[in-house]
């Protein structure tokens, strides 16, 4: 059985690949190439296993995620590398959140982690911002809140139709997303953390969040600590980007706050998110989704999945190659070799050659 944790970096490393649907499939073969070339040039053994999870597979025989998926996941892999899924010709969507949603809430992914970095000034819309303002993580709760599938509609079609969606939290779920985003900014000395919410009218639900908060941040006095209400920090985040270092919050909350950070770092094509429980097995992804009108065009920008991928390694404790991944996008963008939405002229899969040999001669 692998080991889970990050305390043996030297055995074989076995990685669930999940490319999924639209340009998740184009992208994650460059970040798997990309990944090659980081581990074979420090000898570094990864086992690359592939799972057809995704809308061909459903409209196939109609499986989503199989009834064994996580219990062989929890047994054979150390992390899953993950594409997009989602797809028009499943209108409902059911295969993709049968799949990211399901894997979210049977193998307790509850931190979803979004890195937000500028690389270049020119890719922000904000005016006279500089790299370093605009350098802060979102870590989101990523299995409860809105996002439980709780509720349901009645009389549905007609005009008396009523939906009711149910916003759950529990002291246990927020207490370990607000611990672990101080333990984040005190492992890697951020010194500021923010929680948000809307309790001043969510008085139950958020009520808790920020009675949750203001009891856990007094364990972490070498921390500065803040709250905002969600409509207060979007302002700030746009007025003063560079006050902030982790921000923490709810899930729907998360998902906004996080797209909103990859536009200001230029565009959802760099954003990377891992999808955490700390010391098991955990799932990392690009953050943007299947873009179905581009996909078979060659034109997707592998970076998010490169630097998702470079989020897998720091997970198992491989931080140089991570860094080596990491380095190899900055530069990339600030020498223009990349697809047309960072403003180069290369399509993806001459995006990932240049990066995988980037890697090779930055570990050599």
């Amino acid at each position: 059985m692998p080991s889970n944790s990050s305390a043996n970096s030297s055995a074989t490393k076995r990685i669930a690949v999940i490319p999924g649907d639209g340009i998740g499939t184009e992208v994650i073969r460059e970040a798997v190439k990309v990944l090659k070339a980081a581990t074979s040039i420090t000898g570094t053994k990864l086992d690359f296993v592939q799972f057809d999870w995704g809308a061909d597979r459903y409209l196939r025989d109609g499986t989503t995620l199989p009834p064994d998926a996580v219990s062989m996941l929890r047994r054979d892999v150390d992390a899953i590398l993950f594409g997009a899924v989602g797809d028009p010709r499943v209108p409902s969507n059911k295969h993709a959140a049968d799949i990211l949603l399901g894997l979210r809430a049977k193998l307790e992914l509850y931190v979803n982690l979004r890195p937000v970095e500028l690389i270049e000034a020119a890719l922000t819309p904000l005016r006279d911002r500089g790299t370093n303002d605009i350098n802060f993580v979102v870590v989101r709760e990523n299995t409860e809140g809105l996002y439980v599938g709780m509720g349901g509609q009645f009389q549905r079609g007609t005009p008396h139709e009523v939906a009711v969606q149910e916003d759950v939290n529990t002291r246990r779920g927020v207490e370990r997303i607000i611990r672990y985003a101080f333990d984040y900014a005190r492992e890697h000395h951020l010194g500021r953390v923010c929680m948000s919410d809307k309790s001043n009218a969510l008085t139950f639900g958020h009520e808790l969040w920020l009675r949750v908060f203001s009891q856990v941040k007094d364990e972490y006095s070498d921390i500065e600590s803040r709250h905002l209400y969600i409509d207060t920090l979007v302002m700030e985040l746009v007025r003063d980007p560079g006050q902030f270092r982790v921000i923490v919050t709810c899930n729907l909350f998360g998902d906004i706050l996080s797209d909103l950070g990859a536009q200001l770092a230029g565009g959802l094509g760099l954003a990377p998110s891992g999808n955490i429980h700390p010391g098991r097995i955990s799932l990392f992804e690009p953050v943007h989704g299947s873009a179905p009108t581009i996909a078979g065009r060659n034109l997707a920008n592998p970076c998010g999945a490169v630097l998702a991928s470079a989020m897998m390694l720091d997970h198992l404790d491989l931080k140089p190659q991570a860094e080596a991944l990491r380095k190899a996008v900055r530069a990339a963008v600030r020498e223009k070799h990349t697809t047309a939405d960072l403003g180069g002229t290369l399509g993806t899969r001459e995006v990932g050659d240049w990066l995988a040999d980037n890697v090779t001669k930055n570990l050599t």
